[in-house]
């Protein structure tokens, strides 16, 4: 079977009730990105011919997240909210009757992984027109089960309020996630009958159906129920961020990383480091980072849409935004922010500064407590400051505004024009003294003082 053949049908139509948020479930994050997020990822890496992502009426925020992450993604509403299997349902026209495989699995669902999507994908193709993936658990309490003869066929799926207290012993559980011959689809998905007690339609029902027609059905099992179950709380979604961060760890620790305080630095799933990086603790990586080799960030620095170059040192409590670009060898310190600014090779920003929509020049040197003013309330305004350039201390530089290669800005200055190449611009008040003010100045206040006593 080619990956043509294959449909893939999100169900994200789902509420997320438990999470208690106006969000919908899917677009909450683990790893900095949406639940859904996980989940187109993972199945678009198996190149399906199509994905159909099923939404509830108000949701279009997930479709459009939906079609802006994956080229091949069409949408479609689960209009009334009568189960799974009516969700699925909601995808018939969108999904072919020609032969191939229709893979549904859940929008919340950001552990289920390439791999095993591969094997229900061929388990499918190979005869089982039903394919459950299913799960051996502990404790398999609150999950519906997977009744198989001695085979392995799989009979049934029991819901546990329908089990008997034999059936309730059974371990092997049912993910939700399923795998349907797709010549079949529209037959057995339009045969679903509704629930008396609830009226809702449930792709439970299908491993029966697909044997009242002799048509083959069994599971594939997975050990580890944690990585299969979906988000459906606050606490599962702790849990699904604490799951990616530990493998996180792992691997940059296993790829020439080294984590002064592993379970204290949090990445992002599309964070890329060099090697021979240097990680103290506390520090967190947003979305779209790439860090070169032998860099140090030092502890409590907060980075996202950044690019870091070799050679670099960020932080301490070093905050780069969106935008940043870091040249070899750059320096961020303590205290620093930056926004779309690129600091080129050998800059130093060393400390209490913000740089925005800017560029630092090779080798220039930014004094404390700078300041690029870059916002006039309306409109952002670049600031170009040269290779070689020296800005004293607790500057400010009123965008747009160039500073020539080599230039130096006296300390305290506020700059609102160019400086030419190599030039000194001071911008400030002239400093005048008045001996003995401060002696009188004492001797009239305690005058006062005693009077009012």
């Amino acid at each position: 079977m080619s990956n043509s053949d294959t449909t893939i049908v999100i169900l994200a139509a789902g509420k997320g009730t438990r999470m208690k948020s106006a969000l919908p479930k899917v677009l909450h994050e683990a790893a900095g990105l949406p639940l859904l997020g996980h989940v187109l990822k993972n199945a678009s890496a198996i190149d399906p011919q199509q994905i159909v992502t099923v939404v509830g009426p108000d949701m279009t925020n997930v479709a459009d997240y939906a079609v802006s992450t994956v080229s091949n993604v069409e949408t479609c509403i689960q209009h009334e909210a009568k189960g799974t299997g009516d969700a699925a349902r909601s995808a018939m026209d969108f999904v072919p009757t020609d032969p191939g495989v229709v893979l549904i699995i859940f929008g919340d669902a950001a552990f289920l992984s390439t791999e095993t999507l591969v094997a229900m994908r061929k388990a499918c193709a190979e005869g089982s027109h039903v394919v459950v993936l299913g799960f051996e658990a502990d404790d398999p309490t609150n999950y519906g089960r997977l009744a198989c003869d001695q085979e392995g066929t799989l009979l049934r799926i029991i819901e546990e309020k329908d089990a008997s207290s034999t059936e309730r012993q059974i371990t092997l559980c049912n993910s939700g996630a399923m795998a349907i011959a797709r010549e079949h689809f529209h037959d057995l998905l339009g045969s679903l009958s509704a629930s008396p007690a609830s009226g809702e339609f449930y792709l439970t029902e299908l491993p029966e159906l697909a044997r009242e027609r002799k048509l083959g059905c069994s599971v594939i099992v997975r050990p580890d129920e944690v990585t299969l179950v979906g988000v459906d709380s606050r606490e599962d979604l702790a849990m699904a961020e604490s799951i990616f961060q530990k493998k996180l760890r792992t691997h940059f620790l296993t790829n020439g990383v080294t984590l002064r305080d592993p379970n204290s630095v949090y990445f992002c799933v599309d964070t890329v480091l060099g090697q021979d990086v240097i990680i103290e603790p506390h520090v967190v990586f947003g979305p779209s980072v790439v860090v070169g080799n032998n860099v140090t960030i030092k502890a409590f620095s907060h980075i996202e849409g950044t690019e870091i170059g070799d050679d670099c040192s960020v932080g301490p409590f070093a905050r780069l935004r969106p935008g940043t670009q870091l040249g070899t060898g750059a320096k961020i310190g303590n205290f620093v922010e930056t926004k779309k600014a690129n600091i080129e090779a050998g800059a130093k920003v060393s400390h209490l500064t913000y740089i925005g929509d800017a560029r630092v020049g090779e080798g220039a040197n930014i004094g404390a407590g700078t300041i690029t003013c870059n916002y006039d309330g309306f409109n952002k305004h670049f600031t170009d400051i040269g290779a070689g350039a020296f800005v004293g201390s607790n500057s400010s530089l009123v965008a747009p505004v160039k500073i020539g290669d080599g230039a130096y800005i006296g300390s305290g200055s506020v700059i609102t024009k160019d400086v030419e190449a190599d030039a000194l611009a001071v911008a400030r008040g002239q400093q005048s003294e008045k001996p003995g003010w401060g002696a009188r100045f004492r001797k009239a206040q305690q005058r006062r003082k005693s009077k009012r006593t």
